[in-house]
């Protein structure tokens, strides 16, 4: 196993076997609401156990937001929504400090991105200065309110969806906050089963995601956010990293290449993915497995070929070793 670190932690196998078993059950949860999204609910997951954030960029109506709902309802953490509209200013995402009566001197009124897991809705519908108001948040976990830091609660991850650009009302994401998303997704049109499944489960009375029960809780997933950064990642697999880094960059296609903490970050996925697959070791293959989520919404390509296409394809030239 060349990409096995040079002694074994049998503690550490046993913790991760038995994430593997309860990450399981998460990922069984959340499919009771959204049907036949498997791979997006495993993508979804991933990532914010590897301390990311994710954007969501599809038409509306395919469960985006439900999507968050049922992840937040399954592993038990604080749970806020923030409809983005252009009349929303950034004290309504940050907070305000407000003039107490009773004790005659301003105190701070947190906003709703004091919470575990934020949805930011339609993201792209509000302007750019409120758009930039999450920057902070997402990259430190942290605002600053009139010269004063406050802290965000552990874990903080953000869940946002996006309306394509072609549609009314949306504003261009500059590539700095594109940037703070860990992975792009999108979610697609259910297969046939699928939505006929759907059409059975959300045409009942009472809306299925009520009756998710949550099947971790928070202080369990901060433990498997820390025990994600124990997997080992061989100098081999630092290295391919780097080279598939650097022949994106060396490409003349790719007007705006991966920065390193898009590196870094597809490094931190690759290590919850071998975690998900029972390993404690991190190979080539987890790297590649969700690299054209991590990379392709960074980058600009010349040309008509999408990102995420144009990262599939450098992934089959770059030699793993």
């Amino acid at each position: 196993m060349l990409h096995a670190p040079p002694t074994r932690d049998p503690a550490l196998s046993a913790e991760i076997n038995a994430f593997v078993q309860t990450f399981a059950t998460v990922k069984s949860s959340v499919a009771t609401v959204i049907l036949g999204k498997d791979d997006v609910i495993f993508k979804c997951l991933v990532v914010l156990l590897a301390r990311g954030h994710v954007l969501l960029k599809d038409v509306p109506g395919t469960g985006k937001t439900m999507l968050a709902r049922a992840i937040a309802a399954s592993i038990a953490v604080d749970f806020r929504r923030i409809q983005f509209t252009p009349d929303l200013l950034p004290m309504d995402i940050t907070g305000t400090n407000v003039f107490d009566l009773r004790q005659k001197q301003f105190v701070f009124q947190p906003g709703p991105v004091f919470c575990n897991l934020l949805l930011a809705d339609e993201l792209n519908r509000a302007t750019p200065k409120t758009q930039s108001a999450l920057l902070e948040s997402m990259a430190e976990g942290q605002v600053t309110v009139e010269g004063i830091t406050h802290r965000l609660p552990p874990p903080f991850l953000v869940m946002a969806t996006m309306n394509p650009l072609d549609h009314d009302g949306t504003y261009v994401l500059p590539q700095a906050q594109l940037d703070r998303f860990t992975a792009q997704l999108t979610m697609g049109f259910p297969a046939a089963d699928a939505e006929m499944q759907m059409l059975d489960v959300h045409l009942g009375a009472r809306p299925p995601v009520e009756d998710v029960r949550p099947v971790v809780d928070r202080e369990t997933f901060l433990s498997w956010q820390n025990l994600a950064t124990r997997v080992f990642i061989s100098q081999e697999v630092k290295r391919y990293l780097v080279r598939l880094a650097n022949h994106i960059r060396g490409d003349s296609v790719a007007l705006a290449p991966p920065s390193p903490r898009a590196i870094l970050m597809l490094a931190r996925v690759a290590q919850v993915h071998a975690m998900t697959q029972g390993r404690d070791y991190v190979t080539p293959e987890d790297v590649r497995a969700l690299a054209p989520d991590v990379l392709a919404h960074r980058m600009i390509i010349s040309g008509d070929e999408a990102g995420h296409s144009y990262v599939s394809r450098i992934l089959e030239k770059v030699p793993q070793a």
